[in-house]
């Protein structure tokens, strides 16, 4: 049963990946100024809501790995103006929670993470933070989400996880990104 969570915080970590590689495509087809444009949402504008993502990712991989980075994470509030840099920074962070949680055991879901958070040190219990990660990215995603069909480009299906009779339709992107559905369910079915 332990190892069967294992594979799930696995899976998460794949189809947070998988979510940001299709919203950040789709926002590909915006014009700069499109990214920018002020919108309804908790961050005033694509390009915002965006880059919170990456940054929250900095901040709490970084957590997980043992770092002390801390708020710095958020110094910048728009540490890539442009979509292709954020695409590719969000796909290196994206990489390195994927190996985070291939790394994962049973023991090591219930071991305490420490966070910087500059005037305290907030301990959390591994398993708990990253459910809170994964929940922070999906409320953010939906936000862009809702964002994005406020623009000429129709957003991408986000609520999806990974449904076995629609393989087919992620085969092209699971090639992009490098993937097979072997890499996620390695024997599963």
């Amino acid at each position: 049963m332990a190892a069967d969570l294992v594979q799930t915080y696995r899976a998460f970590a794949y189809n947070n990946a998988w979510a940001n590689h299709r919203l950040l495509a789709a926002c590909a087809g915006l014009e700069q100024a499109e990214l920018e444009t002020e919108r309804t949402g908790f961050f005033p504008s694509l390009q915002a809501t965006l880059n919170h993502i990456y940054i929250i990712d900095l901040f709490y991989v970084d957590a997980l790995e043992g770092g002390w980075l801390g708020p710095k994470a958020w110094a910048n509030q728009i540490p890539y103006p442009r979509l292709a840099e954020l695409k590719s920074a969000q796909a290196a962070i994206d990489r390195r929670l994927i190996a985070h949680c291939e790394a994962l055991t049973p023991e090591r879901l219930d071991t305490i993470v420490r966070i910087n958070r500059d005037t305290a040190v907030q301990t959390e219990r591994r398993d708990r933070l990253l459910m809170h990660l994964f929940q922070h990215q999906i409320h953010h995603r939906g936000q862009a989400h809702a964002m994005l069909a406020g623009t000429t480009i129709k957003p991408p299906q986000l609520d999806e996880f990974f449904a076995v009779g629609e393989a087919p339709l992620r085969a092209g992107e699971f090639e992009e990104l490098g993937w097979t559905e072997a890499t996620i369910w390695g024997d599963s079915p």
